[in-house]
């Protein structure tokens, strides 16, 4: 359905661009411009943004800047260091944003056919090219179907038992409000790609995507529209994280199953 995040034959369309960018974020965008190759060099093949930044949603002083670097070879711990110095640069010097995060992958991982419907189809269709040769044209074209269901969200009852070990290891309000944002991103887009076949389309967006759940699921709208305004004003509330461990992780996992199958095992995971 066109004008759901489709193209006139079905496939999803590329959010976010460069243009879309708000003033407000120009400088920080301007700065990881310029770090990245400065802190990679040859080892880097590209660089892209994601989320609100790009889509020209982001929020000055709320929201993160998120980065997808793709290197010539596998990240080994001295690129994971330099991202974390990195992004940490970028939080520091920038009171627009509220956190940096990078994510590293190899060129060859990013265009291997095990993660053609998840980490291929997040670059091809989530994120917009910053830096380098766009990883993209060598990537296939997406529908909202049932594969890419599976692939892209289909693990959340492996994901469930780690994050149950970050919450019992959570000290502060703050690393629990870190973690009840990161969790509720998490279970609306898990909620929006359980519907994503039925509904006919994409989006990125919170609160669209818990409408869509809604509409396939009512007993759980009410849980999961609390669940999008979490992840835009976060809480240090225990029971919002054990609700999310105990009641709607676990069933929206078994729901998942039921409907689309677990994601394809990748090599080196668990």
């Amino acid at each position: 359905m066109q004008g759901r995040g489709l193209d006139a034959y079905g496939y999803i369309e590329r959010e976010g661009s460069l243009g879309r960018i708000q003033s407000a974020f120009a400088p920080v965008v301007a700065a990881a411009r310029a770090r990245i190759p400065e802190a990679y060099g040859q080892r880097l093949h590209s660089a892209y943004l994601y989320g609100s930044v790009p889509r020209g949603t982001a929020r000055p002083g709320r929201s993160d800047l998120d980065l997808l670097l793709a290197l010539h070879h596998e990240p080994g711990d001295e690129d994971r260091d330099t991202a974390e110095v990195l992004a940490r640069g970028l939080d520091d010097d920038f009171a627009e944003i509220d956190g940096a995060g990078v994510l590293l992958y190899g060129k060859g991982t990013l265009l291997s056919e095990q993660e053609r419907f998840d980490m291929g189809w997040f670059l091809a269709c989530l994120c917009t090219p910053l830096l380098g040769a766009d990883l993209a044209e060598h990537l296939p074209r997406y529908r909202p179907d049932s594969l890419l269901a599976r692939e892209t969200n289909g693990d959340l009852a492996a994901v469930l038992p780690r994050w149950r070990a970050r919450v019992r290891a959570a000290a502060t309000p703050a690393e629990r409000r870190r973690l009840s944002r990161s969790f509720s991103r998490h279970l609306v887009r898990t909620g929006f790609t359980l519907v994503m076949p039925r509904w006919g389309g994409w989006t990125s967006d919170l609160a669209e995507s818990a409408e869509a759940f809604g509409q396939y699921y009512p007993e759980r709208a009410a849980q999961m529209r609390a669940a999008a305004a979490v992840a835009l004003d976060p809480t240090a509330d225990p029971a919002v994280l054990h609700a999310y461990l105990d009641d709607l992780g676990p069933w929206l996992a078994d729901e998942y199953t039921a409907r689309h199958g677990t994601r394809t095992p990748r090599q080196g995971s668990g």
